[in-house]
């Protein structure tokens, strides 16, 4: 088998050029790429935290990464359900936590670590959650950088992001791009694995578990559709005008500049240059001009009143009306503007 870098290298290529992917499957065979994804959690704190086994990262071995292989070749490696807890939210609710066991773990981080080197280059530069190397200061920056003139912010949260993916959207998403059964097996079987709370099996009729290693890539997966709908449709849709027409107030106290000008006075002359450099030029209230902007992040903040995922869009200072927009038939409803 190739080493890990030659595979994550090429599945990172043929993303960025949007080439399907085909008997992906056989990648779970890479005795190099577990050796990688152990290196990636064996040190974060719940690997010695047991699932609904008492399995835990102190019991690796070569051996148990061959184990897990053979099981993989012939196709009767099974998940295990999830171990349910609950922890405290700053809002005083409680959020649930989902525990695999370790190989699970394991075998999860693989698969996140084909999924991510595969869509990440075709993620839009407006998405910042859970992605290396983005975040919410990137976000920030985003808004800083190319959100000038702002008058608007519109934000909308999705409620229960991690629980409400539909696990059939889902699989029909990744199979637009990966042209291999078994592996769309594996990952329909993750999704199904269920959870154990108080030591009663629950089935998983939809979402991802929240704590799993593979979470965050498949959330991303499913809410890009997300961000090409806004991008295809909702931006070219709100965008109006080539240039703002000029503030007839800038306008007036241009020509009064001009004048002082021309009539020698230097302090009149100066009173209205600092009078203009307080107004904007353009006319922020122009009907005929408007732009939207969007961005999609993970709140990490804490603060009580967010979730796990929420995308924030711009309109200019005119009469609107608001609509629920549903995404999907199944999938969560978003909060558009319209100009009246």
């Amino acid at each position: 088998m190739q080493s890990a870098k030659t595979v994550l290298d090429v599945l990172r290529e043929r993303g960025r050029r949007g080439l399907p992917l085909e008997r992906l499957y056989r990648q779970m065979f890479n005795f190099d790429l577990y050796l990688l994804a152990y290196g990636n959690i064996y040190s974060n704190q719940g690997a010695m935290t047991p699932g609904a086994s008492t399995e835990t990262a102190d019991g690796m071995s070569e051996a148990k990464i061959k184990q897990i292989i053979e099981a993989m070749r012939r196709e009767r490696y099974r998940f295990s359900p999830a171990r349910r807890t609950f922890i405290p939210k700053k809002n005083g609710k409680m959020r649930p936590l989902g525990m695999p066991t370790w190989s699970d773990k394991l075998v999860g981080e693989v698969v996140r670590l084909l999924l991510e080197a595969y869509y990440e280059p075709q993620f839009s530069d407006h998405s910042h959650g859970f992605r290396p190397g983005r975040g919410c200061h990137t976000a920030l920056r985003e808004v800083e950088k190319t959100w000038t003139g702002t008058t608007w912010f519109i934000e909308g949260d999705i409620s229960d992001c991690f629980g409400s993916l539909d696990h059939e959207i889902m699989v029909r998403i990744l199979s637009e791009k990966i042209h291999d059964n078994r592996f769309l097996r594996l990952i329909r079987n993750m999704v199904k694995a269920g959870y154990l709370e108080d030591w009663k099996y629950h089935g998983t009729l939809s979402g991802v578990p929240q704590g799993g290693v593979v979470s965050p890539i498949l959330s991303n997966i499913y809410l890009s559709k997300l961000d090409v709908f806004a991008e295809t449709v909702l931006i070219p849709h709100s965008t109006r005008g080539i240039s703002r027409a000029r503030n007839p107030e800038y306008e007036r106290i241009t020509n009064q500049l001009r004048q002082a000008r021309k009539n020698g006075d230097r302090d009149k002359a100066r009173e209205y240059q600092r009078q203009m450099r307080a107004i904007p030029s353009g006319d922020p209230s122009d009907p005929g001009y408007r732009r939207l902007r969007y961005t999609r992040y993970a709140d990490l903040s804490g603060r009580p009143d967010k979730s796990a995922y929420a995308d924030s869009r711009i309109m200019p200072p005119v009469s609107y009306s608001c609509w629920r927009q549903p995404w999907n038939a199944t999938g969560p409803s978003r909060c558009a503007c319209r100009s009246m």
